[in-house]
């Protein structure tokens, strides 16, 4: 599969598409990387170098691969942390373009905005633009709790809450929704759920709550529940994959006692799951 990634980009350590292309080549998708930004580590950290790259820089990187003639055999375009609002507007245009070659493509959105602990950190602009533009726009929505409440305004402290958030999602457009790092009324506190829907069908993802605090887990189980989509056409197998390989990612991690996730050294994690995680109907 050949999958169009435009994400941001850090040169230390695991975000963005720092964090989504190796897992999604390591699972054997080809990846064609569009960076939105190029910084020296990710913003947690409170300070950082680099820039975000000029939208127009994006537009040339898309048209350099449109006369490629490969267009046609692109599956899916994934989207991440954008930047700015003219970078989603590149965005959409790269959309636009991949679906007049191929019009079985699909988009998945990660609609990065922010996170309860942060609050919206993306540029002004930015969150509306996801709100109106790329949620009608995605097939596949990633949203984490923080950014589901934000894109419906609708309260989300029960697993039933949830529900009701996700379907007022999906009647904007995405069929298929992945909501990460979800924690209701309803979550045990030694647990962290992520729940996947399609078709108003529902499926819960429950792993063990592991002590750490990363940057960049969300962008590694969007690029992996979308290769897992695409290979396996159902949204609860996706789930289990995807939420098997980033526990198994985060355990390490949390061994490692490091702030990157540990992409490379927890690898097999990707491919072979050293815990198997079931989905359940709810």
């Amino acid at each position: 599969m050949n999958i169009l990634s435009i994400q941001s980009w850090v040169s230390y350590g695991h975000v963005g598409n720092a964090a989504a292309v190796f897992p999604m080549q390591r699972l054997g998708a080809e990846v064609w990387a569009a960076n939105t930004v190029q910084f020296s580590n990710h913003t947690g950290y409170g300070a950082w170098r680099g820039m975000v790259l000029p939208p127009a820089h994006i537009r040339d990187l898309v048209e350099g691969i449109e006369e490629r003639g490969v267009l046609p055999s692109c599956d899916a375009l994934l989207s991440g942390y954008l930047g700015d609002p003219e970078v989603a507007e590149a965005v959409l245009d790269a959309r636009a373009r991949v679906l007049r070659a191929n019009p079985a493509a699909l988009y998945c959105a990660d609609p990065v905005i922010g996170d309860d602990d942060t609050g919206i950190y993306v540029r002004p602009g930015v969150a509306e633009l996801m709100r109106d533009r790329i949620v009608p726009a995605a097939d596949i929505l990633t949203p984490n709790l923080f950014e589901l409440k934000y894109l419906t305004g609708l309260p989300c402290g029960s697993l039933d809450e949830v529900k009701a958030a996700v379907a007022s999602i999906q009647a904007r457009g995405p069929r298929r929704v992945l909501v990460t790092s979800l924690r209701t009324h309803d979550t045990p506190a030694d647990s962290l759920d992520m729940l996947a829907a399609e078709d108003g069908h529902f499926h819960l993802l429950r792993a063990p709550l592991l002590p750490l605090a990363v940057n960049g887990a969300g962008d590694a189980v969007a690029a992996l529940f979308l290769v897992h989509c695409l290979a396996s056409g159902s949204v609860a197998a996706a789930l289990g994959a995807a939420g098997s390989s980033i526990f198994g990612i985060l355990r390490r991690t949390a061994e490692l006692g490091q702030r990157e996730i540990a992409l490379i050294a927890a690898q097999e994690e990707l491919v072979a799951p050293s815990r198997v995680l079931v989905p359940v109907p709810v």
